[in-house]
This record gives structure tokens, sequence and C-alpha cells, in this order.
């Protein structure tokens, strides 16, 4: 009996048992423009919320003048700003001027994502593949976008009202009081050259740390991996263009009209305060910026992946 069963065992063929490849596709599966917008836009919040206290110290930083001789700031760094600025105004004066920024963070980010979609797809080779020169024109482009359609006039405004030590609302009703609709679009074209190099940077970095971390593609990165890659290039773009930074800062502050433009402003700096005004608010600034772009970069990451196995 057993050794009959035992023969028409054997006689039978080993047919290979369907595997699901549900899992396999899904890894498989490309974000849309429209999935890497909204991934951006959600992480865009998130990141603005987090790092705020860094950003309105590093603006006040750069908005000092150099005082005169025997006179010394309130203030010269990052913990020392946040001691001051909670001891003099408490600690929600911290988050002065995140509200035009957090209203904003969701298009802002949103669109950066997005038209970096668009502009790495346009310019992909027949392979798919993106030099590290195109990864940095794909993120200009983004910049300049970003740029033109939401953060000149936020950062305008928040800069403002950094400077005035004022609420939102009355802030930009000073504002559009004294000089118009005009006084929240100071420093397009400095934003432009700030926003560009920065996008350019970053994604660049990122998108080469990218192939490198997941073998070019080859599976997905880790939250943990998307955060240190972030992290890494914010330190990057912002080591690489914090003169841009300064530049665009006073051009959208009270004092703006005494520049004509981007270069004229660089070339007033550099004769009345030095080579190293253009290093100001960079400690804050890194501070913000590299932990932030750790934020968001895992957010977005993260996100899309899931927004991906929903939606397609």
């Amino acid at each position: 009996m057993s050794s009959t069963a035992d023969a028409t065992t054997a006689a039978v063929p080993l047919v290979p048992v369907p595997v699901s490849t549900s899992a396999i596709s899904a890894s498989k599966k490309k974000p849309t423009q429209v999935i890497s917008l909204l991934a951006g836009a959600i992480a865009g919040g998130m990141e603005a919320t987090c790092v705020w206290p860094m950003e309105y110290i590093k603006t006040q930083l750069q908005l000092q003048e150099r005082l005169p001789a025997g006179e010394k700031p309130k203030f010269t760094g990052m913990i020392s700003g946040m001691r001051y600025t909670v001891q003099n105004h408490g600690f929600l004066a911290l988050y002065r001027g995140l509200t035009p920024t957090l209203i904003s963070a969701f298009p802002k980010a949103g669109i950066r994502f997005g038209s970096n979609a668009y502009f790495k797809k346009q310019l992909m080779d027949d392979q798919g593949k993106l030099t590290p020169g195109k990864n940095f024109l794909a993120g200009v482009g983004a910049g300049i976008i970003e740029s033109i359609f939401v953060v000149t006039p936020v950062e305008t405004v928040k800069t403002k009202l950094i400077h005035l030590n004022m609420s939102f609302f009355g802030g930009v009703k000073h504002i559009v009081a004294h000089e118009g609709m005009a006084g929240v679009y100071q420093g397009l074209g400095a934003t432009i050259m700030k926003q560009g190099s920065n996008q350019g940077l970053r994604f660049m970095f990122f998108n080469e740390y990218k192939n490198w971390v997941t073998n070019n593609g080859q599976h997905n990165l880790t939250p943990l991996t998307s955060f240190l890659g972030g992290m890494s290039a914010g330190c990057f773009s912002t080591l690489c263009n914090n003169p841009l930074d300064v530049i665009k800062t006073r051009m959208q502050g009270l004092d703006a009209a005494k520049y004509k433009n981007a270069l004229d402003c660089a070339q007033q700096l550099m004769r009345h305060e030095g080579a190293g005004v253009f290093l100001k608010g960079l400690i804050p600034r890194l501070g913000r910026v590299v932990p932030g772009q750790g934020i968001i970069f895992m957010s977005f990451e993260t996100i899309q992946y899931k927004l991906v196995d929903i939606l397609l």
C-alpha cells in the first residue's frame, strides 16, 4: 500500500504554485506627479511647524546691521537669540511669522516636489536615467517655480513681520498701507537665485544619495535613510548658498529700498560690513534646515510610498 502511494506520488509532475506578485509589483510602481505634489504638500506642513524657531532666529540675525562702536547687539547666536526672545517677548514670539509660512507650506512644498518630478521626467534619457547635472537643473526649475508663485510673497511678509515684531494680520495691514501690494513681492530676483540654487543643490545631492543607498532604485528608502539623506542634502545646500540667503533677507526687510538690486545689495554689504556678513545666520539656518530637510524628505518618501500603494 505504502509503496503504491509512493510510486503514484512520484509519478505526478511537480507544478509550481502561483505566487502573488502584488508585493513585487507594488514596489515597482512609479509615483505620478500628482502623488509627488500631494506628498510634498503634507511633508512641507510638517517640516515648517517643527523647525520654525530656528528660522525666526536666523532671520533676526540676518536683519541685524553693523552697530556703532561701543554698542552690542541684543543677541549673537541661536541660543542667546532664543533666550532673549522668550525673556522679552514670551515663548510664542519664537513662532512669529509662522502663519504665512505654514499657510504656504502646503502649496510651496507641493509645487516644489511636483515641479521637480515634472522636470525630471522631461530631462530623463531613454533609459529613465538622470545625470547629477540634470538632477540639479530639475531642482533649479522647481525652485524657480515655487519662488514665483509662493516663496517670494510669503518670505517677504515673514521677514517684515519679524522685523516689525508684529502679528500676521496687523503686519500685513501695515505693509499694504505703507508699501501697497508691491510691498509683499520684494526681492523676487534674489529669492529666485537663492531658492533655485537651494533646490538644485538639495535635489541633486538627495537623488545621488538615493541612487547609492537603493542601488539605483532596486529597493525603497527606509524612513531612517531618507532622514539622513535629507539632513545631508540640507547641510550641503546651506553651506553652499548662505550668501544668497543673506542678500534675499536684506532685500525683503524694512530697509530694502536702499538697494537697487541683488548685485547692489551684495556690493553694499561687502563695502559696509565685510565678507563675514555673508555668513550671518549660518548656524541657526543649519539648525533649521538640516533637521527640517531630514523631516521633509523622510515624510515625503514615506507618504509617497503610502499614496502609491493606496492610489495606484
